[in-house]
């Protein structure tokens, strides 16, 4: 594994997850992130080796190997910022109390099935971009 990239850990079976990861990959023209999906074996690996709840944290988390991990908003926030460019104003939004922003983070993942469906399987990766996803 590279300790270079972060990391993104998300609900491979969430289709609102699969499309942020989508997302990001278009966005991220430096090539900072890997991914995998948090029921996947390096995905359950890192969650436990972090000791996070995924009955607390179960949508998107944010490794940077050797610094720290980011969870719920502060992870969105902070993949969001490493698009460089007018995308660092993200920042202002650190602002607003991680309570009020983790409430609205858990009211969308809590009701991102009903709102967005989900698959019967993680999403699997095309060949191009196999090489981003981990395990």
């Amino acid at each position: 594994m590279e300790e270079s990239k972060k990391i993104i850990l998300f609900d491979g079976i969430c289709n609102l997850c699969n499309g942020a990861v989508q997302f990001i990959i278009k966005r991220d023209k430096k090539d900072v992130f890997r991914y995998a999906a948090l029921q996947s074996e390096v995905g359950k690996q890192m969650v436990a080796e972090r000791g996070i709840d995924t009955s607390n944290v179960d949508s998107i988390i944010l490794i940077e190997p050797g610094v720290a991990y980011f969870t719920k908003s502060d992870a969105a926030l902070q993949i969001g910022q490493d698009f460089g460019g007018l995308w660092k104003g993200l920042v202002l939004l650190t602002w607003i109390p991680k309570t009020l922003r983790d409430a609205i983070y858990d009211l969308v993942a809590r009701n991102r099935y009903k709102w967005f469906g989900k698959k019967d399987q993680c999403m699997i990766p095309t060949p191009e971009l196999q090489a981003k996803f981990l395990g």
